[in-house]
């Protein structure tokens, strides 16, 4: 590991198994719904349309979130693609590149905080976790708001850690623990303007990404970190008041653009109609309690999570040290914020994972003792278990929504709980640094034939695919009416004109357009039976696509349906 951290190479390495990772499946995977479907549709509508200011999905306006990610998929779809595609790809490219770009400046930062070795490994930890490759696949903004976090958090902790450990030396205190290792003052160099102009980019940035995440996350540190310390006059070496004008200037602009286009619409339909059902209930039932995501985390960080509980039980007893006072001061706050949040989903406690993974890799490196205890070790052998759960998912999975037994997941299935198993006995022998070198192992064993062997495979799953398939395979004179179906995927794959409807008014739009066809769901088919007959149509049945849709958790029928041709 020592010959991997020196100059460049630990940024190839890095960024080779980023590629391993995050490439697989980038293409294969079809559009997600129901929120990177509402993305990328949304970003077509603005290449399509060349109205770069408002956001829309269809005929509605979309205020969920600012439009720096629509901008940078539309310079991707734009470069390599056109809107008229349903390639997915190109949407999800900036997702990719920001999860790669977190992953080095995790490195990068952490280089300074812990040492190369452990910064090397927390970088190997953060890249391998299944959330991070989860939303490097997907055309949306978390990957993107989670590199703004990093470039925000990593700076902020650089110049807490240059100015304490300064004063320290000041006082005569002679340094003040690091990470992996003593740090001085004297051994780095002073973060000047430049960073200070960096971490206010990320916060203007981050702002245009996902609106108030990233300040909120660094206020919530600095808060932290002023309770704690009785001072945080060494905030004003990054210049709040010049670097609040610099954020302002990034954001500002397009808020005041869409506030205009929309006469003050947007703005307040994203605060009444998304920030604030989000504080106060569970919006659009993804409720849960506060402890959820602790109770996630073993399978959102896995497989970095085979040491996430061992040195969570030590981490607290590291606040004194520098390094992991800040880093507490991130991870801590930010994960009780999204716990008190009454909407969750997983991919919320993203930003908190690089702040964990550089304390797990620090204290990897030290060897301590709670990876050798026998709770450690218990926590070991049920870790293994949704490893094995994963490998038994590659096998059955394709049986129960794809096309059924398939041999080739059986030598993969292998292969992964092979990998599995390979970390959780050499962490079980004490060889705690090797057995995070081999969560990589793991990591890529098990992503690529996840991503781009089995899951596109599942066709039952992805109900709008099949239909888009019929659909495109029969051909439509005219946009397509969908009747009790509405998932965004289906506007993506058919077309910005596609309808929504109910049975009577699929009928009515075949009525009205002999040459379209339309798709109903089973629950709509009586009504629309009972309108065609009304209307004195014909109808034929051009065919079925059967499955889950995931997004409601109900098995749903769709067919594609034709007025018959004389």
């Amino acid at each position: 590991m020592h010959r991997l951290t020196g100059g460049i190479r630990p940024y190839l390495a890095l960024s080779l198994l980023c590629l391993v990772l995050y490439l697989p499946g980038l293409a294969a995977l079809p559009p997600m719904d129901r929120d990177e479907s509402r993305f990328i549709q949304a970003t077509r509508q603005m290449l399509e349309s060349g109205d770069y200011i408002r956001i829309q999905f269809q005929d509605d306006m979309r205020a969920k979130k600012p439009a720096g990610t629509y901008w940078l998929q539309a310079v991707a779809v734009k470069a390599l693609s056109h809107p008229a595609s349903t390639s997915v790809w190109p949407y999800r490219l900036p997702s990719a590149l920001a999860a790669w770009a977190a992953v080095l400046m995790t490195f990068a930062f952490g280089r300074g905080l812990i040492g190369e070795r452990p910064a090397l490994l927390a970088g190997v930890l953060l890249a391998s976790s299944l959330m991070l490759t989860l939303e490097a696949h997907q055309g949306k903004s978390d990957a993107l708001l989670l590199a703004c976090a990093v470039a925000a958090q990593g700076t902020l902790a650089r110049f807490y850690v240059w100015a304490k450990a300064r004063e320290a030396q000041g006082a005569g205190g002679g340094g003040c623990g690091g990470g992996a290792g003593p740090m001085t003052a004297n051994r780095m160099m002073a973060p000047g303007t430049a960073e200070a102009l960096a971490f206010w980019l990320a916060q203007g940035a981050g702002i245009l990404v996902k609106g108030p995440v990233v300040p909120v996350i660094s206020l919530l540190t600095l808060a932290t970190l002023w309770i704690a310390d009785r001072n945080i006059r060494w905030f004003q070496t990054m210049k709040p008041v010049l670097g609040t004008a610099v954020a302002a200037a990034i954001a500002a602009p397009w808020f005041v653009a869409v506030s205009s286009a929309t006469g003050g619409a947007f703005v307040g339909e994203a605060v009444k109609g998304d920030l604030l059902p989000k504080l106060l209930g569970a919006q659009e039932s993804h409720g849960g309690f506060p402890g959820l995501y602790l109770l996630l985390a073993s399978a959102t960080f896995w497989p970095a999570s085979l040491l996430l509980w061992p040195a969570a039980a030590r981490a607290w007893a590291q606040r004194k040290r520098l390094a992991f006072r800040v880093l507490l001061a991130w991870a801590v706050p930010t994960w009780v914020m999204f716990e008190l949040i009454p909407t969750k989903l997983p991919h919320y406690v993203l930003p908190a994972f690089p702040a964990l993974a550089l304390m797990i890799a620090a204290l990897a490196c030290e060897g301590i003792e709670a990876f050798r205890h026998r709770a450690a070790k218990a926590w070991y052998a049920v870790w293994t278990l949704i490893g094995l759960g994963l490998a038994a998912a590659m096998v059955v999975l394709p049986i129960r929504f794809g096309a059924g037994f398939d041999p080739a997941t059986v030598p993969a299935a292998i292969g992964i709980a092979l990998a599995t198993l390979l970390p959780a006995i050499l962490a079980w022998r004490g060889q705690i640094v090797t057995a995070a070198l081999a969560l990589a192992l793991t990591a890529a064993a098990t992503f690529p034939v996840a991503f781009q062997g089995v899951a596109p495979s599942l066709d039952k799953l992805f109900l709008s695919r099949g239909a888009a398939r019929i659909v495109a395979t029969i051909g439509s004179d005219g946009p397509v009416a969908a009747a009790g179906y509405s998932e965004p995927s289906l506007v993506f794959l058919l077309g910005t004109g596609t309808r929504f409807t109910n049975g009577a008014g699929a009928a009515e739009h075949l009525a009205a357009n002999r040459r379209a066809l339309v798709v109903v769901s089973d629950r709509e088919l009586p009504a629309f039976f009972a309108a065609a007959a009304k209307l004195n149509l014909e109808v034929e049945d051009f065919g079925h696509a059967d499955g889950l849709n995931y997004s409601r958790g109900k098995p749903t029928s769709l067919v594609v349906l034709g007025v018959r041709a004389p």
